[in-house]
């Protein structure tokens, strides 16, 4: 049985209880707000940006299933065909009228054993259990064995889950197959979902912001307006999805599969992001040559790409056949014109998809346009764009060479309301996270080799502390075995890492760039948006440009880079957000990290400061001028050419980058390719994967849900149970097994107390039982620590605690947010009172001659203590020594650190603290303070 927590604020669920907490203080935010103002500003969601993590849940969810050796044992797969295609190779069917198990015993059990992989054996092993010790009265409940439970699940007859297979190519004596389910019957399974229906969208939207034409969800896009309007008003657009890849099954890669997904765009952004709210489509496949030379040569790549869009033209085409289909909603048919919106995928693939080149040293390696290459970093250039028009021209003139197209014919070019070229939108994760970030962090090392400074960066990055939600680099950076999720971690730390290196600019380009990341991620743009967004795309492009140009190889002549720069704008206005082509999920795709002060209170006015440091322009001039001369290329690459020129439009057209992001669907290769592959028995493969997948849906369509909000203040580990007393305490000061914050914590324990004590009016403390404890839940999830070892190294959590409104202007606060370390975490009980839960912390204070550097407070430890209530901490946060400096230290935000400008730092600061004895925590608890005044500057 699945547990998901539900927001109680919006109809979101979520599946850990991290991400359910990170979303909640960001609901809560937005529910106060939309009483205020009707509709949401860019600013407030950059804010929202700035407080998420760059990790996303449907990401990271999926279980890391331990795979269990499986015996080589007879498996019986069957295949149903589909009347509406023809050709189809089918297998004799074995299915009964049965669509449920016999009782819920037999279904938790084949759930068991279907969701974690068992193979028979161990399935065996459990059934004997349960029937030797349930005491049964009566026959057992469970299949005989396992084997018998999986051909029962083979003949439930349930018509959405056939799949059938099609020989699309014979080619050396060998028959090629689609492996497939009709695209009807996936569609049909989406919309029978109830949680995805009650979020369906259907009609355009012209969605505005202050008066402004904003950009979000697909609905609300160029795109889906001009695709309207090309059909009855009777009907209704089914935004069709698409997501391909092809991925190796097996360690060393000898051996792959190339499955394709399908979506709609008709799901909000937020939803769609969800695994459910994908269905695989099938396998395409994949061509072997008989040797070396067949492989290389220009008849067999035509053949293998003339195949792929021949599988796509069999999936694909009864969706554009007749005038229409129709699909039954809520026992309602809703007359649809299915059209394809956006095809999700990275650059190889997507150069399949548009049948250019894909080598990135050809003459014009961007399929969004006809750039050529050694123009490719001319980030000021105008471009002319592809389309089926212009393209199919050459085609017809046979000098598809001149446009580095291939000479084949496009299936795509026949799709009603589709520009293949622009549709092939950028995909974050591999464009971004795996293209520009890691080609920063390469040219960077390359950097820091030539300064003799390598080392000096990894002995840095070994000595990050821990937080729950940063993965530790106890090795420094090895780039080989980063993963996307790993890269994004290195995005938070690596602008301090880098930090008074004496390298002109290097800070300034990750600064530039996490700005820019940043605002990828909004879920909404303003026409005035996307002009800040792509003069930051523009200023980040030429700084990069510049740093590294000379060290790159290809002199930074990068597909990615080209395109982020020239066309990621135009496709948000085509196709909406970014997060809405996207596969990290913008919600809870992120795992929780720390939350940056300043979202806790009053942000317009940062996030404005935060747009109008017109983010990607910033990074790519920093980047630009950093990485040149490093780039064996001088960074041409088109990665970074499309990033800078055309990120934007892409968001205007198609919406936020986030919709269409790769992640989740990479996500999906282990659920659909790897895990299965790992099953089978190697022998006809796709029959004995799909079989799996078809035992694999019948389960979670048996599975029922439930919601529950987590509990707050669920202590564990107990150090410490004691009566109060002095002897106690002393005993415990000179402990040599104890760290020296916990000694410390002892030490100012009895005052704190007694000061504690005192403001509550409570005269005795006789009778006090103390517990020590090591850890506590939050009242958002996050979890409280002070672990004196926790995997070798000691864990003292740092945490953010919001204070009392009315007393902002009697003390120096970031916006609202003070800044303290946990030493104790204490539940105090006295006779005739209800228990205590206290912190014992040691405050912060800002550094008055720089108290912001990068956009992040710059703090010092002061000798200040006091117990807390532990329901005045608003969250942990994450705080990084400054290297090389005494007692300094950062507060790392919830994504990658964003400069503020210095009016904006002066703002934040200018707050005073005045000559009172206490200060008061948002909870109404006032607390001793004895921190200096703030500077008159």
């Amino acid at each position: 049985m699945s547990t998901s927590f539900q927001c109680p604020h919006c109809p979101r669920n979520f599946s850990t209880r991290n991400v359910y907490s990170q979303h909640v203080n960001r609901c809560i935010n937005t529910v106060y707000l939309s009483t205020e103002e009707s509709s949401e500003d860019i600013s407030d969601i950059v804010s929202s940006v700035n407080e998420m993590s760059l990790d996303d849940e449907d990401f990271s969810h999926i279980n890391e299933f331990q795979i269990i050796r499986e015996e080589n044992s007879q498996v019986f797969y069957q295949y149903e065909s589909d009347q509406d295609y023809a050709g189809d190779i089918s297998f004799e069917p074995e299915v009964e009228n049965i669509k449920e198990f016999p009782n819920e015993a037999y279904a938790d059990l084949m759930a068991l054993v279907i969701e974690n992989n068992l193979n028979n054996k161990a399935g065996n092993a459990i059934i004997k259990f349960f029937n030797k010790h349930s005491d049964l009265s009566q026959l057992s409940p469970l299949p005989k064995n396992i084997e018998t439970g999986r051909k029962f699940m083979d003949k439930m007859n349930i018509s959405q889950l056939s799949y059938s297979k099609y020989c699309v190519l014979t080619h050396n004596s060998q028959d090629y197959f689609v492996h497939y389910r009709p695209i009807k019957n996936c569609i049909k399974n989406l919309l029978s979902n109830p949680d995805i229906l009650k979020n369906l969208m259907f009609r355009y939207e012209n969605s505005k912001i202050e008066d402004e034409k904003s950009y979000g969800e697909q609905n609300s896009r160029n795109w889906w307006k001009r695709a309207e309007r090309s059909i009855s008003n009777h009907a209704n657009i089914l935004s069709i999805i698409l997501y391909s890849d092809a991925t190796t099954t097996d360690t060393l890669g000898k051996s792959s599969l190339h499955p394709i997904y399908v979506s709609l765009g008709n799901i909000p952004t937020w939803r769609r992001n969800k695994e459910d709210a994908k269905q695989l489509l099938g396998y395409l496949p994949i061509l072997s040559a008989k040797n070396e030379k067949e492989k290389k040569s220009s008849e067999f790549k035509e053949l293998a790409r003339k195949t792929f869009h021949n599988s796509i033209k069999f999936l694909l085409d009864l969706l554009f056949q007749g005038d229409g289909v129709d699909f039954n909603i809520d026992d309602k048919d809703i007359w649809f014109f299915p059209r394809i919106s956006t095809i999700i995928c990275d650059w190889p693939e997507a150069c399949t998809f548009s049948l250019t080149y894909k080598s990135a040293n050809s003459n014009y390696p961007c399929h969004f346009c006809l750039v050529q290459r050694e123009d490719l970093i001319d980030i000021r250039k105008e471009v002319i764009l592809r389309n089926h028009v212009n393209m199919k021209e050459y085609f017809d003139s046979n000098t598809s060479n001149l446009a580095g197209l291939e000479q084949v014919n496009n299936y795509f070019w026949s799709i009603p309301n589709l520009n293949i070229y622009a549709a092939t939108v950028p995909d974050r994760m591999h464009h971004l996270d795996l293209g520009l970030f890691k080609y920063q962090i390469e040219f960077t090392m390359e950097l820091l080799k030539k300064k003799k400074s390598l080392n000096k960066v990894n002995e840095r990055i070994a000595n990050i502390p821990r937080h729950s939600q940063l993965k530790v680099f106890k090795k420094g950076i090895q780039l080989s075995r980063l993963t996307a999720s790993e890269y994004r971690d290195m995005m938070k730390i690596m602008v301090f890492v880098v930090d008074d290196l004496q390298i002109e600019n290097l800070s300034e380009v990750y600064v530039k760039w996490n700005e820019m990341y940043l605002l990828s991620r909004s879920e909404k743009f303003k026409e005035s948006d996307l002009e800040n967004f792509q003069k930051a795309i523009n200023d980040w492009g030429d700084l990069f440009i510049k740093l590294f140009q000379n060290i790159s190889n290809s002199h930074l002549k990068f597909p990615k880079l080209h395109s982020w720069i020239y066309h990621i704008v135009d496709t948000i206005r085509e196709y909406g957000a970014i997060n809405g082509y996207t596969t990290e999920t913008y919600e809870s795709l992120h795992k929780t990290y720390v939350k940056i002060p300043y979202r806790l209170s009053n942000k317009k006015e940062v996030e404005k400061q935060i747009i109008e440091n017109k983010a990607i322009n910033d990074w790519g001039d920093l980047f630009i001028k950093l990485f040149q001369n490093i780039s064996n290329s001088h960074l041409k690459f088109p990665k970074l050419h499309s990033w800078i020129y055309h990120i934007v439009d892409t968001i205007r057209e198609y919406g936020a980058i986030n919709g269409y992001t790769t992640e989740t669907y990479e996500s999906l290769h282990k659920t659909y390719v790897k895990i299965p592959y790992r099953l089978s028995n190697k022998k006809e493969v796709e029959k004995q994967i799909i079989e799996n997948i078809r035992r694999r849906t019948i389960v979670s369509r048996n599975r029922v849900g439930k919601t529950k909000t987590p509990m707050a203040f669920v202590y564990t580990a107990k150090l410490f149970d004691f009566d109060l007393s002095e002897s106690m305490i002393e005993q415990n000061k000179i402990d040599p097994n104890l760290d020296k914050k916990i000694i410390k914590g002892f030490e100012k324990f009895i005052d704190c107390l007694k000061v504690y004590l005192n403001i509550l009016n409570i005269i005795s403390a006789e009778g006090c039982r103390i517990k020590i404890y090591s850890s506590v839940t939050l009242k958002n999830g996050a979890i409280l620590r002070t672990k004196n070892d926790f995997h070798h190294r000691p864990w003292f959590s740092n945490i953010a605690v919001n204070m009392n409104e009315e007393e902002l202007s009697e003390y120096l606060s970031d916006k609202g947010i003070c800044y303290a370390q946990t030493l104790l975490i204490t539940e105090i009980r006295l006779p005739n009172k209800s228990p205590m839960h206290l912190a014992l912390v040691q405050w912060y204070d800002f550094i008055e001659e720089t108290p912001f550097v990068y956009g992040c407070p710059l703090l010092r430890l002061v000798e200040v203590y006091n117990f807390i209530e532990i329901e005045a901490i608003e969250d942990t946060i994450h705080v990084v020594p400054r290297f090389d400096k005494n007692n300094e230290y950062f507060v790392i935000g919830i994504g990658p650190v964003i400069s503020l400008p210095k009016s904006e730092q002066r703002k934040i600061f200018e707050n005073k603290r005045g000559k009172q004895d206490h200060i008061k925590t948002s909870t109404g608890h006032f607390l001793p303070t004895k921190l200096q005044p703030a500077p008159n500057n």
